[in-house]
């Protein structure tokens, strides 16, 4: 930590401050992707109309037409459709602006850290940008077009699907924000790490826990019931808990080692 303390009253200030600079970058972002809120919506519907397909053969990845029958939106009062262009604009802001957020979070926390520690305010806020773009395209691109394939083809011979453009929206919103957020989790490692509240040896000591703990999340969060998309969330989450256990003893023996150096 840093010999200087801010009062209490300080750390309001600059708390509001960090508050009202991330809600005026989510604001401008809001504002720009509305103007293309069409365009964006037309991406977010592509694992409704098409999924992915995997070969042995080039090439190894390509998008076949959706299995689904008559796959259309609707929407069911006068406002949903106006509401369901807000969202998306929404979320694509929080996306586009969550570099300054990061930032913001950084600045309001630097106070508590060392000189040298503070130096990583580049690295924390472009892995945690990535690391939430990596989970929100993973949940787009490979778990929504099972999910969907999944939910609305099981049993549904001798039925049609008539979706809500709301609630499509939101079921895909919501998984998007889950993954991306679970991919934060090496990070949070990190910084429990730096922070002293858990340790490498602990985290590795307690990995069996750790991996019961994913599935169960993934059983909560998945929408299928079935076991194939709740592994799609378990595994990352379990890959990205080693990857967090890695980094943080990288950390720590840096810490060591600059510890011994002036000693």
């Amino acid at each position: 930590m840093t010999d200087e303390k801010m009062p209490f009253t300080e750390h309001l200030t600059d708390l509001r401050k960090r508050i009202i600079v991330s809600l005026a970058a989510l604001l401008i972002g809001f504002i720009a992707c509305f103007s293309y809120s069409e365009e964006i919506f037309e991406v977010l519907i592509l694992p409704l109309k098409s999924e992915m397909s995997f070969s042995m053969h080039s090439p190894f990845v390509s998008l076949i037409p959706s299995k689904i029958k008559n796959p259309s939106l609707v929407f069911l009062a006068p406002a949903e459709a106006f509401w369901m262009h807000m969202k998306v604009s929404f979320v694509a802001g929080l996306v586009l602006s969550l570099p300054i957020i990061l930032h913001q979070f950084w600045k309001f926390i630097s106070p508590g850290l060392l000189l040298k520690e503070k130096k990583y305010i580049g690295p924390f806020v472009v892995s945690a940008s990535l690391l939430f773009l990596a989970g929100a395209l993973f949940c787009f691109l490979l778990v929504l077009p099972f999910a969907m394939g999944f939910l609305l083809t099981y049993k549904t011979g001798s039925m049609t699907p008539m979706l809500s453009v709301g609630n499509y929206v939101d079921f895909c919103l919501k998984f998007i924000l889950a993954f991306g957020a679970v991919f934060e989790l090496p990070i949070i490692i990190v910084l429990l790490t730096r922070m002293g509240i858990v340790t490498p040896k602990t985290l590795a000591k307690n990995r069996k826990y750790a991996i019961l703990i994913a599935f169960i999340i993934a059983a909560i969060l998945t929408p299928t019931p079935d076991a194939f998309n709740q592994t799609l969330m378990a595994v990352p989450m379990i890959v990205l808990y080693e990857v967090g256990i890695l980094v943080s003893r990288l950390f720590v023996r840096k810490k060591t080692e600059d510890a011994q150096r002036q000693g």
